[in-house]
């Protein structure tokens, strides 16, 4: 019993007799990257451009200079599309949509797709007729976000529902107010 006893008073002592005196150590090895400031929003409202010789509509979204631009090989890029629809009693309801969304015509197939780089997202209607007369509701004043994660960040977290515009901004702790406009 006295063996324990001097051991626990000896340990003790030694935790309680040390001191923040003195010069710090070496900086350690820096930590893997968070996802706080690398997962953003940018907003803008657009009108397609018409291109006869490709018989669709594109419309290019800059990356703003303030947001860091878009790593082609290590983020996700996803872009949604809004929509206000109106439920069964009546009330307006906000709604965003992942592209490639799908519309289908009396006349054919629309799609909204998109590609990008490291400074822009191309957003771009194709179809399967001619889109030259395409109604405006679906070419004018469109509002997209897009969404750019860190892809290792979406690898861990594979339960995530990126379909659901509002889970993703959830999990990525993204307010309505941090979302920067593109133009």
């Amino acid at each position: 019993m006295k063996k324990i006893f001097t051991l626990l008073f000896v340990t003790t002592f030694l935790f309680t007799s040390c001191s923040d005196d003195g010069e710090p150590g070496p900086q350690g090895p820096p930590g893997e990257d968070g996802l706080d400031g690398l997962a953003y929003t940018l907003e803008e409202q657009i009108t397609f451009d018409y291109y006869d010789d490709t018989n669709s509509y594109s419309r290019v979204i800059l990356i703003p200079d303030d947001v860091q631009t878009i790593n082609p090989e290590a983020d996700a890029v996803l872009v949604y599309r809004y929509r206000e629809i109106q439920d069964n009693e009546g009330n307006f309801m906000d709604t965003w949509s992942l592209i490639p969304q799908n519309f289908f015509l009396n006349d054919g197939t629309i799609q909204y797709v998109y590609n990008h780089t490291a400074s822009d997202v191309e957003i771009i209607i194709e179809g399967n007729f001619d889109l030259s007369n395409l109604s405006t509701d679906y070419t004018n004043n469109q509002i997209f976000r897009v969404v750019v994660v860190p892809s290792n960040y979406l690898a861990s977290h594979n339960e995530l529902d990126i379909t659901n515009y509002n889970s993703v901004m959830k999990e990525l702790n993204i307010k309505t107010s941090d979302i920067k406009m593109a133009n």
